[in-house]
């Protein structure tokens, strides 16, 4: 328990970052209007496609033979990465057939 409060302590800046970056993204997607919600999409499987790619990065040079924190983050940020950009195009592509002329 007091390796898990000093980490928090020794962390703090990061972790108060984490926490006001969600509720911040939670405030700004909310507010944002229909129409812009393809290309904000767009920017966004961007925007996952780094985090896939530095997830990557970090589980090459993540030591596998025990348990690490980085393992973990590692392997969470390729997965919920790649989530996002694969829900994302699905997405995108619905919004975009709704724009497209029916076949008579």
């Amino acid at each position: 328990m007091e390796d898990i409060l000093l980490y928090f302590y020794s962390n703090k800046e990061a972790i108060f970052i984490i926490v006001l970056s969600v509720f911040l993204g939670i405030e700004v997607i909310s507010n944002v209007p229909s129409v812009l919600h393809t290309p904000l999409m767009s920017g966004a499987n961007a925007i996952s496609g780094v985090i896939i790619v530095g997830g990557i990065i970090l589980l090459g040079h993540t030591d596998v033979s025990g348990f690490s924190v980085n393992l973990v983050l590692g392997i969470m940020a390729v997965f919920f990465g790649t989530l996002n950009v694969a829900g994302g195009f699905v997405v995108t592509h619905r919004m975009l057939q709704m724009f497209r002329k029916k076949k008579k």
